[in-house]
């Protein structure tokens, strides 16, 4: 039986209304409109009026949608409905998001944080199918983890599980989730890109410029630079990715022995730079994991890519359907 949801990924430059139909394990996406995203009230207001676009463009009613999920960065109260305070929507401050939407559509409404949002895409329609023990890590702007444990998923006591971005891997390090030396500081876009800051920074005091980034140049640096550099062969860059590689494969090492995971699910940078990372990952695992956790274990990058964002939402409206 086919099923039409909504889907709604709200993130801190844009939001997604996504159409996807659902049939036993595939999930297909009929249209993904975006938009920027501002201010609470201003973008629930465009949300609701390109839903009801998107209903009338494929001539269904609201009745027709047997669901709808929102993925949108935490904190949030997923029991409750409420956007609580997320650093990368400024004024978006205890949005009953779920009432607004349930009460316009009168359809079931789920609302869940994009990292456990993307484990429930990856594990119902992605590289996690079939397995009842998956970790999905984000991997992008920031580190956050979705556990799904037992066959379900687990969000914690106050959706706070799977906040791994947080551990402190080091004493001092690259600053990420508020913490100098945490996982997310490590293996983030923004911890490798101080990584290869403070490396640039050490060559230029002792006069050693990279033409790939001068000194002018050393504020508006991005991951995407280092990697470019790192698979053209720059040991600077290759360096910075070792660094990555290594804390990665430490911080999942602890994953692995607390949780005992069948599959880790990486998204965004691992996926995009695999390659630069991968070796290092391993090499740590194998020094840090214990044997038999770490021999049950498969490592894959995300299979859903770049629209793993619809897709999340999507299974946040899907996951409706099993409770």
């Amino acid at each position: 039986m086919n099923r039409k949801l909504i889907g709604i990924d709200i993130g801190g430059t844009k939001t997604s209304i996504v159409l996807g139909q659902t049939a036993s394990s595939k999930l297909q996406i009929l249209e993904d409109i975006r938009f920027t995203t501002n201010k609470a009230e201003e973008t629930i207001r465009q949300i609701i009026s390109t839903i009801w676009k998107v209903l009338r463009t494929h001539e269904l009613q609201a009745e027709d949608i047997s669901g709808i999920g929102i993925s949108c960065g935490g904190p949030l109260n997923s029991k409750t409905g409420f956007i609580q305070s997320p650093p990368n929507l400024p004024g978006w401050d205890n949005i009953p998001i779920v009432e607004k939407i349930k009460n316009e559509f009168n359809i079931a409404t789920g609302l869940q944080n994009d990292a456990n949002a993307c484990a429930l895409a990856e594990w119902k329609f992605g590289a996690g199918q079939g397995t009842d023990n998956m970790i999905f890590l984000t991997f992008g702007t920031g580190l956050g983890a979705g556990l799904i444990l037992n066959g379900a998923l687990y969000s914690g006591t106050n959706d706070n599980a799977g906040e791994i971005g947080h551990i402190r891997l080091t004493d001092f390090g690259p600053v990420g989730y508020g913490k100098s030396g945490s996982f997310e500081g490590f293996c983030s876009g923004g911890g490798i890109t101080q990584l290869g800051q403070s490396l640039l920074k050490e060559k230029a005091q002792m006069g050693i410029i990279y033409t790939w980034c001068p000194p002018e140049e050393l504020n508006t640096l991005t991951t995407l630079k280092i990697a470019e550099a790192a698979l053209q062969g720059d040991e600077l860059a290759k360096e910075v990715f070792r660094i990555s590689g290594t804390k990665l494969g430490q911080g999942l090492s602890i994953l692995i022995d607390v949780l005992n995971p069948e599959l880790i699910v990486m998204g965004g940078i691992y996926t995009r730079c695999r390659t630069l990372l991968e070796s290092y990952m391993l090499d740590a695992l194998g020094k840090e994991a214990l044997p038999q956790a770490r021999k049950a274990c498969r490592i894959l990058p995300s299979q859903l890519g770049e629209d793993i964002g619809s897709y999340a939402a999507l299974s946040v409206a899907a996951n409706l359907l099993n409770d």
